[in-house]
């Protein structure tokens, strides 16, 4: 099943452009979850309450990749975590990002290898 996630920094905007993006991919409405909250802040009820339901072969669509992680690292272990459950990911701007397919789990890969090098050896 396809889930979407979005999410604004302030009330005053909308995820509209978002959730537009999800319904043309083919994502169901009830499948849609927003946060309103700051890129900083690690509670997100909307997030959390998606990734409590995400299963095996379910694919998790975002806008941007800065829409779901606050940082590199946290964006890293949210995908190694799909990656242990079965869980696809994909970024519909960063459209080189869709661990549904082997060019996109090797480019993540590849990423997710430089942020561990330079956490390793420049931390």
């Amino acid at each position: 099943m396809k889930f979407g996630y979005a999410r604004v920094s302030t009330k005053s905007q909308k995820h509209d452009l978002h959730v537009n993006v999800f319904l043309r991919e083919g994502i169901k409405p009830k499948n849609i979850y927003v946060d309103i909250s700051s890129g900083a802040k690690a509670e997100r009820k909307g997030l959390d309450e998606l990734l409590s339901i995400l299963r095996e072969s379910d694919t998790l669509v975002v806008y941007k990749l800065d829409r779901i992680a606050r940082s590199l690292s946290h964006l890293t272990k949210l995908i190694e975590d799909f990656e242990k459950k079965g869980i696809h990911f994909k970024s519909i701007q960063e459209n080189f990002i869709d661990t549904t397919s082997p060019h996109g789990r090797f480019i993540f890969n590849l990423f997710a290898s430089v942020a561990q090098f330079g956490k390793r050896y420049y931390h």
